[in-house]
This record gives C-alpha cells, sequence and structure tokens, in this order.
C-alpha cells in the first residue's frame, strides 16, 4: 500500500514537471529575446553616452568660442580709434553785433497846463493838428484879471500923481532949507529957523523915496498881472503835433503857479529818440557815434540807420543796463513815439574772444568743457562762456584759435582718448 502511493506520487510529479517544462522552440525563441534586450540596453547607454559626450563638448566649445569674443571684443575697444567730429575755433570778429529791444519817443514832448483861471473863450487846434513855435493853441476869458489890472493901473497913477506932489513940496523944502540957512549965516535969521526948514527938507525927501518905492512895487504888481494875462494866450512851445486835448470851448480851467488844468499835450516827431536799455556785457563797448539800425515789426520792408547820440554814463544797479538814446530822423512822420522796435548795434569788441558750436560744450561736475583734437588724442579742457547765441557759443579762456573742437563727443571720452578727426564739411558730405 505504502509503494503504491509512493509510485503513484512520483507519476503525478513526473506529469507535472513534463506539463511545466518547454519545448526547443520556446527555449531558443527565449534565448534570442533576452540577447536582444541585452544589446538594445547596451546600444542605448552607447547612445546617451555619446550625446552627453557631445554636449559636454559643445558646451566647452561654446564657451571657448565666447572667451574667445570676449578678448577680441577687448582687443577691438582697446585699439579702436573713433571717428568724430571736429570744428574749428573762430576768432570773434573786431565788431560785435547787438540785438535789443527798444521803445521810441518824440524827441521833445511837453503838457500844457493852465497859468491863469478862467474860460476857455477860442480852442484853435484839435488832436492831430500840427502847430509852429509861437502859434495860439487856445484863448481864454479871463474877466477878473482884467478888472485886477485895470484897478492895479488906477493905482500905479495915483502913485505917480502922489510922487509928482512930494517932488513939487520937495523943490519947495530945499529952497526954504537954503534961504534960512543964507540967514541964519549972516545973522538975518534964527539958526532955530534954519535947522527947522532943514529938517522939512529931509521929511520931503523921504516922502518922495517912499513915493518912489510904492511906484515902483506897484508897476512890478501891474507888470505880474499883465504876465498873468498873457497866460490866458495858449501858445505851441515848439513846432510838433498835438497829441492830447482836454479842453473845448467853455471849460473851466484853474491855473497857479505849481500847476493847473491839463490842456494839450504837444509832441515834437520831426525827430525821434529811440531808447534802449543794453546790458552790461555789451555796455562798455558803447559810446555815442555807435552805428545802430533800428526795425519796426510792423514795417518789414524799411530800416532806419542812426547812430548812438547819448548814453547814460551809469548802469542801473536794479537791471544792470545801460540807458542808451539813437536820434533818427522823421521827416515824413514814419515812425510814431511809444511803438516797440529792435535796434540792432554795431559794437567795436574791447576784449578778444572766441567762437565754438554749443555742439561742442561738455557739462558735468567739473564745469563747462570742451575736448580739444591734438596730436591723434582728446585733451579736456575747461572754458569760460561769455555769451551765448543759440548755435554758436563766445568764449574767452581754454582754447585758441585754429584749435579743433569735438562736436557731440561721446559720453566715454576721456583725457588722452584716441580719436580720428572728421571736418563738419566732410560729414556734410559724407
Amino acid at each position: 500500500m505504502h509503494s503504491l502511493e509512493i509510485r503513484n506520487r512520483n507519476e503525478v510529479i513526473n506529469r507535472v514537471d513534463h506539463d511545466h517544462l518547454p519545448d526547443d522552440r520556446d527555449v531558443k525563441n527565449s534565448h534570442g529575446s533576452r540577447l536582444r534586450r541585452r544589446w538594445g540596453g547596451r546600444l542605448f547607454a552607447l547612445g546617451g553616452f555619446s550625446l552627453l559626450a557631445g554636449g559636454l563638448s559643445l558646451g566647452a566649445w561654446g564657451n571657448y568660442s565666447q572667451q574667445q569674443e570676449v578678448l577680441a571684443t577687448a582687443v577691438q575697444e582697446r585699439d579702436f580709434v573713433p571717428s568724430l567730429r571736429v570744428a574749428t575755433v573762430e576768432a570773434s570778429p573786431g565788431i560785435m553785433s547787438v540785438t535789443l529791444p527798444g521803445t521810441t519817443a518824440a524827441f521833445a514832448a511837453a503838457n500844457i497846463y493852465a497859468r491863469a483861471t478862467g474860460y476857455i473863450a477860442k480852442r484853435n487846434v484839435d488832436i492831430g493838428d500840427r502847430a509852429k513855435a509861437g502859434d495860439l493853441l487856445a484863448q481864454l476869458a479871463v474877466p477878473e484879471l482884467d478888472d485886477q489890472i485895470r484897478q492895479n493901473e488906477a493905482t500905479l497913477n495915483q502913485l505917480q500923481s502922489t510922487l509928482e506932489q512930494e517932488q513939487a513940496a520937495l523943490v519947495f523944502a530945499r529952497q526954504q532949507s537954503a534961504r534960512y540957512q543964507d540967514l541964519a549965516q549972516k545973522q538975518a535969521g534964527t539958526v532955530q529957523a534954519a535947522q527947522q526948514y532943514a529938517s522939512q527938507l529931509q521929511q520931503r525927501t523921504a516922502a518922495v523915496g517912499a513915493a518912489q518905492h510904492n511906484i515902483v512895487a506897484q508897476e512890478n504888481l501891474v507888470k505880474a498881472l499883465h504876465q498873468n494875462r498873457a497866460y490866458a494866450s495858449v501858445l505851441a512851445p515848439f513846432d510838433g503835433v498835438i497829441t492830447q486835448r482836454n479842453v473845448d470851448v467853455g471849460t473851466l480851467v484853474q491855473g497857479n503857479d505849481t500847476g493847473g488844468t491839463f490842456m494839450f499835450e504837444v509832441m515834437q516827431k520831426d525827430v525821434i529818440r529811440v531808447r534802449v536799455y543794453v546790458p552790461q556785457d555789451a555796455a562798455f563797448g558803447v559810446t555815442p557815434g555807435v552805428e545802430a539800425i533800428v526795425r519796426v515789426p510792423e514795417l518789414p520792408d524799411r530800416e532806419f540807420p542812426g547812430k548812438v547820440t547819448r548814453i547814460a554814463d551809469a548802469l542801473q544797479s536794479g537791471t544792470r543796463t545801460l540807458l542808451t538814446e539813437i536820434d533818427l530822423a522823421n521827416p515824413d512822420g514814419t515812425l510814431s513815439a511809444g511803438i516797440y522796435c529792435t535796434v540792432e548795434f554795431h559794437i567795436p569788441r574791447k576784449t578778444p574772444s572766441l567762437s565754438i558750436p554749443a555742439d561742442a560744450i561738455i557739462f558735468n561736475r567739473n564745469g563747462t568743457q570742451v575736448a580739444v583734437v591734438r596730436n591723434g588724442k582728446a585733451e579736456i579742457r575747461k572754458v569760460k562762456l561769455k555769451r551765448d547765441f543759440g548755435t554758436r557759443l563766445e568764449v574767452d579762456t581754454g582754447i585758441n584759435a585754429g584749435d579743433q573742437v569735438i562736436l557731440n563727443p561721446p559720453v566715454n571720452l576721456v583725457d588722452g582718448s584716441k580719436v580720428q578727426p572728421r571736418s563738419e564739411a566732410a560729414a556734410q558730405n559724407k
């Protein structure tokens, strides 16, 4: 029984083993698959290693190329000589042209005030009328003044009559005094009588002197009244044009010694004054005789040449300007008083200066500078500005006439940098 079970168990085991053992084809196929997987993995690893090696080589080459480019750039920058535009420093001309605003004014202007009190009886002129010196502008009616004149003239006549009486009495007193002096000397009369008549002579002499003084005072009073009466005739002081009229016939005007009613304004326009305030930087060259050209914006086709006639000889402390006047002949009356104009002065230059383009200026913490080309290198020099004309500047220190200044210098330009100058004309031709 026991041996039978063992035999059966062995048979079962053999069947199971037989069922699970592969045949020859399966074994061959399985072995080929393992070989392919093994070689595929090796090829994949080899490809990855090749890619890694290529990437490392490419990175190393890129880094090397970049270093070479940096070195080449540094060498290029070190050896690079920029071509920069330059301009020649020019000496400023001996005559300086300055254009300044001005105002025209009449050569002479007078405000006519009333010196007598009365009514306007006649008015002969109006605004815009021309008058000659001595022409009657207006006539005042002054009846009160006429009455005063007549009254004081009558008083003067009375005083003259009194003087004649006193002179006659003086003649009689002189005769009486002489008579009694003679009698006293001959002892035919008393000394007392002679002294009495001598005293009367002195009194008559004093009375004649007082009468004469009264007449002189009255004559002066009458003369003053006649002068005031003459003020009733308002006359033109000079040849000119009436520019203002503030009275008419029947207007009551008041006159006194310090002022009165403003009646007329008269301006002399045959000659026009032009007043200009010249700033300090140009004032030192302004003297009488300096040529000037006056222009009016409303008359673009005309120029009015003239010369400086007078200057104030002192600058105004508030504005540092010099009052300057130019006289212009104005026979046709083209110019009027009070208009705006521009005046171009041709002033002799007192101190030399140099002219450079405004593009050459360098502004930084070191002040105002320019870059000058000298022996192929840039030299940074400080300059002192005198005047600014917009596109050009005047300087008086730091550079010399004929120097080449760099236009629009680059920000990295330093003292000693190598440069290749290129003239302005060559730059424009390109």
